[in-house]
C-alpha cells in the first residue's frame, strides 16, 4: 500500500524530478487537460469527477506519505495537479487558455496570497492539497473573466 500512496503522490514518479516538478506536474496536467478536450470533447460531468477524484486519492496519499517524507514534502506533486485540474474546470479547451491557466496557477501557487499560505498550515493531507486547491479556486476565477472577455478567443 505505501508503494501505492508514493505512485499516486509523485503523480507516477513526476514528483522525484530533481527541480521544479510541481511545474513540471502542472505542465504534465495541461497536457493531458488538452489533449482530453481536443476535438470539442469536453464534458463538465468529467472534469468535475476526474477532478474530485485526484482530490481525493491526493489528500489521501499525500497525508499517508508524510510520515515518511516530511510534511508537503517537494516529492509530493498531486497537489499542483488538483490545483491546475479546479484552473481549467469549465473552461474551453484552447492553447492559449490552458497557457494562461497555468501562468495563474503557478503564479498563486508560489506566491500565496489571500489565505493560501494559512491553509499550508493544516495538518496532513489536508494541508497539502487546500492551499493548492484554493489557489486553483482564484486561478479559475481570473481564467473564466479573461474568457467571459474573450481576450485570445481562436
Amino acid at each position: 500500500m505505501e508503494r501505492f500512496h508514493r505512485l499516486i503522490s509523485t503523480c507516477l514518479g513526476i514528483g522525484y524530478t530533481p527541480k521544479g516538478g510541481g511545474t513540471v506536474a502542472a505542465i504534465a496536467c495541461c497536457i493531458a487537460w488538452y489533449i482530453a478536450g481536443m476535438g470539442g470533447n469536453e464534458s463538465l460531468f468529467i472534469e468535475v469527477i476526474a477532478t474530485m477524484g485526484i482530490l481525493i486519492l491526493g489528500t489521501w496519499s499525500a497525508g499517508k506519505v508524510e510520515s515518511e517524507w516530511g510534511k508537503d514534502s517537494s516529492k509530493v506533486v498531486i497537489d499542483e495537479v488538483a490545483g491546475m485540474c479546479i484552473t481549467l474546470l469549465a473552461v474551453p479547451v484552447r492553447w492559449q487558455y490552458v497557457l494562461i491557466g497555468l501562468a495563474l496557477f503557478r503564479a498563486f501557487d508560489i506566491i500565496k496570497p489571500l489565505y493560501i499560505r494559512r491553509l499550508e498550515k493544516l495538518n496532513g493531507g489536508w494541508g497539502v492539497m487546500l492551499d493548492d486547491v484554493l489557489a486553483g479556486i482564484y486561478s479559475n476565477l481570473v481564467l473564466q473573466l479573461i474568457v467571459l472577455m474573450k481576450i485570445w478567443q481562436a
